[in-house]
């Protein structure tokens, strides 16, 4: 497994928890930015990258909600799983504010939802994440 996957699946992990525990915990995003979840084996380089999603994903949560919602058709926000709502905030956010090529986000997105997303998730997801990327003016992207 490549290390941006490896990166990814980390930023997941932090996305879900920051998901369940915002309600709970006023320091959640010092939490999962720290990635204390992460254990000590992590190159310094997958560690960085991972944190680094989690932090711009969580900085435009509300814009990348805003999309989810504008997307989702006939799909209540409410109703998404912390997965599969975790899996798109980080794909859109590398969609739009990165500089990962628009492929690879959807392409990792999709992945990350056929692995820990339902059934039909990844079917789901490709669908948001191709109409935002086609239609959604792309600001400049910074460098992840």
């Amino acid at each position: 497994m490549g290390q941006r996957r490896k990166a990814r699946e980390y930023a997941l992990q932090g996305l879900y928890m920051y998901e369940i525990r915002k309600h709970e915990d006023a320091n959640v995003l010092e939490t999962v930015k720290s990635l204390a979840w992460v254990d000590g084996n992590v190159a310094e380089k997958v560690r960085e990258f991972s944190a680094n999603l989690i932090e711009k994903t969580i900085t435009e949560i509300d814009n990348i909600d805003e999309l989810i919602n504008k997307y989702s058709k006939n799909w209540e926000f409410e109703r998404l799983g912390a997965v599969d709502k975790s899996i798109l905030r980080m794909s859109i956010c590398e969609l739009l504010h990165t500089s990962v090529p628009a492929a690879v986000a959807i392409n990792e997105g999709i992945e990350l939802a056929k692995i820990y997303g339902g059934d039909t998730s990844w079917q789901f997801i490709n669908g948001i994440l191709d109409s935002i990327n086609k239609t959604e003016q792309q600001p400049e992207k910074n460098n992840l």
